[in-house]
């Protein structure tokens, strides 16, 4: 695992249309790492506390969670996927650098935030994370 960050670690945002889950996974998730302290946090739902996707919730979210060394995003479903795209297309909103990753959310979540709280670089927890597509449940 890349360590290039110089003691900062890679912030992981979890974005859901749903703050319950969003914010369900990233607890969760640093409870199973055993990492109390991880960098990790939902950015679910509207500004209203309505379901949906908010621009304003994932980039509050990416700034809270940046340290320098990068943040990963994490996502549910389809606008959540193109929200991040937008944003990230924009250029100006998100930290950088800033990456979309390609993982299931639960189980992505804790291979991110083991491997981030274990001073992986971007690259190698947007990888712990998309390997989680391959853990076999039976």
């Amino acid at each position: 695992m890349a360590d290039t960050n110089d003691g900062k670690r890679v912030g992981i945002v979890l974005v859901s249309h749903s703050k319950e889950v969003a914010d369900s996974v990233a607890r969760l998730a640093a409870g199973l790492a055993g990492v109390p302290n991880a960098l990790v946090t939902g950015a679910g739902g509207l500004t209203d506390g309505s379901l949906g996707t908010s621009e304003e919730l994932i980039v509050e979210a990416a700034h809270r969670m940046d340290e320098g060394a990068g943040v990963a995003l994490l996502v549910d479903l389809g606008s959540a996927v193109l929200t991040v795209k937008t944003l990230l297309a924009e250029g100006d909103e998100l930290p950088e650098p800033a990456r979309l990753v390609d993982a299931p959310l639960v189980e992505g979540a804790v291979a991110a935030v083991v491997t981030a709280a274990g001073g992986g670089d971007l690259a190698a927890v947007a990888s712990a994370a998309e390997e989680a597509y391959t853990y076999r449940k039976l």
